[in-house]
């Protein structure tokens, strides 16, 4: 296994998750009408191919 390679390619999906994932949440909020308070968030990061299952959960705050 190449360590550099994997880094990389790693950063480079979870630079892709990040900004996707910020993207959908600002659309749903302004969607939803919320303009204060906190949102209950989780996320689940998952690949069937190496047997992986991560939760994570969160709050984001509005206002």
């Amino acid at each position: 296994m190449n360590e550099d390679k994997l880094n990389m390619s790693m950063r480079k999906f979870l630079k892709q998750v990040g900004v996707t994932s910020q993207q959908q949440i600002e659309r749903a909020v302004r969607d939803s009408g919320r303009t204060g308070g906190t949102v209950a968030v989780k996320v689940v990061l998952s690949s069937e191919d190496i047997g992986l299952n991560h939760v994570v959960d969160g709050e984001i705050e509005l206002d």
